[in-house]
């Protein structure tokens, strides 16, 4: 039986070191098949935004939901093959508002950007989990090149969202600002 809690908004932040790894390095480990045996347990951590996956014998993966957003497997991410995939920018405060079960062999996460069409399999979360450093290097550097941010353009999210910063809750005075 798989345990999935949403934590509370006390959780402890954690920080994630970053090497940098070439892009078809990265591509190459993707791309690698391992049968991953299903977690015991899934907790959403809200406000340290990570997601920590529980195994039998007690390792454990604390996934940001940053690296999960921007890796999704989907095909608004990945696109349909090889050299199709979209960078994605300004996500740095998505959360996962629900996780819904897929069959017995994965999870559909709904990100709070409204994103919610990745189905991850136990396989992909794993490997997200134990290259996650890797990972996140590869993103970084692809910000770099292409000019763009981890950070949210929140003038074009208030002007699309009919005010506001763009910062969830806001506009209904929820972000604490507006």
């Amino acid at each position: 039986m798989l345990d999935l809690i949403f934590c509370d908004p006390f959780c402890p932040d954690h920080k994630i070191l970053n090497l940098i790894f070439d892009n078809l390095v990265t591509q190459a480990m993707r791309q690698e098949t391992v049968s991953t045996a299903p977690p015991s347990s899934l907790t959403v951590h809200v406000k340290s935004r990570l997601l920590e996956v529980g195994y039998e014998g007690g390792k454990t993966h604390r996934i940001p939901f940053e690296l999960m957003r921007v890796y999704s497997p989907s095909a608004e991410v990945m696109g349909h093959g090889p050299g199709q995939e979209t960078l994605q920018v300004g996500k740095m405060h998505v959360i996962i508002e629900a996780l819904e079960p897929v069959g017995h062999y994965a999870v559909k996460p709904k990100f709070s950007d409204g994103h919610e069409s990745g189905i991850f399999s136990w396989d992909y979360i794993a490997w997200l989990g134990e290259n996650q450093e890797a990972l996140w290097a590869d993103y970084l550097a692809r910000l770099k090149i292409a000019g763009a941010s981890r950070e949210p353009d929140f003038a074009a999210l208030s002007a699309d969202t009919g005010g506001g910063c763009g910062k969830p809750g806001c506009g209904s005075g929820g972000c604490g600002s507006h």
